[in-house]
């Protein structure tokens, strides 16, 4: 059952070739057998994900129309809401804390009758390249166990990649569903930002902020976006604009197409990972497509950008958790402010301190001109040659990550860790659709990332280029040989 893709399932549950509970039965019984070795779920939602699978079979009985994700189990970040169920973010502050509503995004999954089978993993408030900083326990990449799944979203990209289910949802602020994708060999699709709502995602940066889709193939990323890609009224940030028909414009052909190169910004790459990306750019060549070099030189800037400004934005939504309203609040407190003070001491972990500490740092009176207002003015200069880029190509290629995956705790300088999302932060800050695609894998058999990026609201042109990738070199469809009974069999 876990070969099947997203789409395979829902046509054979369709058909009633199987049963809704036999998806959800062989789901868990996974995880259960399996997830012990990843640590990609916080929680499983096995009595949930049964009594839906049992409705769901009901419903087809009865000859009801199904949903466009029918049968299809699908995983959550931690930090997406779902009614009644825990939202901790993977730190101890909210261990306890349980939605009160549906995030936009959950309420479209159900619509359509999805099987929401659990919360994964995250660096504590999405905040980490590794999954490294949750509270609760490490995940592991399946293609190593001893090397890290990427973050912060390396929780969902994990469960995909050992086929746990066959989508899964992130959150990416700045590389958070790229680099994870990357590093576990999945595809991992950032959206325009605005197109997918963000109504019950817990904020780390609102203006980067955008949930997104992991999956094995492109077919299945645009089968849940044609699902997740609408307007929402909750979201001020929402785009109103029509649904797109992502698996129609996905089977386009690419042939006469421009794809745009940075190649002065990939000087960072390691050796291995140069001759991967040449490699995949000599496929794009072989499908018909004109390689030009652009220019992104302001993109050297990005780290730097990005961590003033995601951290004064972290700054201001982190106010919230104070200890009162919600969440950990400390028993030692005897006073009001103490109340504030040592809940934030003990709930936040320290990666989440830190960049408290920072936002706060760069909004204070005396250095928010010299830092968070040059920031600001910095993406838009990025914004403005992004859009001179796409005036010479349809889309722009790179590289997901300077690297592949790293031992568990191989990185402890914090600027280093920083430093594995120098080629995805720019679609951040430009809110530019984005999505890394397997392309290959290093000698010592751990995948390499191939990102695409298109113009804001050509969401469809990125998956149509990652199909026609995925077609010509099928390295989507690899499983992990730790994580495949047939590959044990053989």
């Amino acid at each position: 059952m876990y070969r099947f893709s997203a789409h395979a399932l829902r046509d054979l549950f369709c058909k009633e070739e199987v049963s809704a509970e036999t998806i959800a039965q062989s789901t868990l019984k996974r995880i259960a057998h399996y997830d012990h070795q990843i640590g990609s779920f916080l929680s499983v939602l096995s009595e949930r994900v049964m009594e839906k699978a049992s409705r769901l079979d009901q419903k087809r009985k009865e000859g009801k129309p199904l949903g466009r994700l029918a049968g299809v189990p699908i995983a959550i970040k931690d930090n997406i809401n779902i009614d009644g169920q825990l939202t901790t973010c993977a730190s101890k502050f909210l261990q306890n804390y349980r939605a009160v509503f549906d995030a936009t995004v959950i309420k479209l999954l159900e619509e359509e009758d999805a099987l929401l089978i659990g919360k994964t993993n995250l660096d504590e408030f999405a905040m980490g390249s590794s999954t490294e900083n949750s509270a609760y326990h490490l995940t592991k990449n399946p293609w190593n166990v001893k090397c890290s799944p990427g973050g912060s979203s390396g929780g969902s990209a994990a469960a995909v990649a050992a086929r746990f289910c066959p989508i899964a949802l992130g959150s990416d602020t700045g590389g958070s569903i790229r680099q994870p994708a990357a590093f576990c060999g999945v595809n991992g699709f950032k959206p325009t930002y605005g197109r997918v709502s963000r109504y019950g995602l817990v904020a780390f940066a609102s203006s980067l902020d955008q949930i997104g889709p992991f999956t094995t193939n492109m077919t299945d990323a645009a089968m849940v976006m044609e699902v997740l890609g609408r307007h929402c009224s909750h979201d001020s940030t929402s785009l109103a604009v029509k649904p797109e028909e992502y698996l129609k414009k996905i089977e386009e052909d690419i042939r006469g197409s421009v794809i745009g190169v940075p190649w002065s910004f990939l000087d960072q790459l390691q050796d291995g990972a140069k001759e991967n990306f040449h490699q995949a750019i000599e496929a794009y060549k072989t499908l018909g497509a004109t390689i030009v070099d652009i220019d992104l030189s302001l993109l050297k800037h990005s780290i730097a950008v990005y961590y003033i400004l995601s951290t004064a934005e972290a700054s201001t939504n982190l106010a919230r958790f104070d200890g009162v309203r919600y969440g950990k609040r400390s028993q030692r407190a005897a006073t009001l402010e103490e109340v504030y003070d040592f809940s934030k001491q003990e709930g936040f972990g320290p990666e989440v301190k830190k960049r408290i500490l920072l936002g706060t740092y760069v909004l204070s009176s005396g250095y928010q001109d010299a830092f968070y207002r040059k920031a600001q003015k910095v993406r838009t200069l990025m914004i403005q040659q992004f859009k001179a880029a796409f005036e010479k190509c349809q889309i722009i290629a790179m590289p997901t990550s300077p690297m592949t995956s790293f031992p568990v705790g191989a990185i402890q300088d914090p600027l280093q860790m920083y430093l594995q999302d120098i080629f995805t932060i720019a679609a951040n800050l430009a809110g530019l659709p984005a999505i890394s695609t397997p392309c290959g894998f290093s000698s010592d058999g751990l995948p390499f990332g191939l990102q695409l990026l298109a113009p804001i609201m050509h969401d469809a042109k990125v998956m149509q280029f990652a199909h026609a990738f995925e077609k010509a070199t099928g390295y989507s469809h690899k499983i992990p040989p730790l994580f495949d009974k047939m590959e044990h069999s053989s």
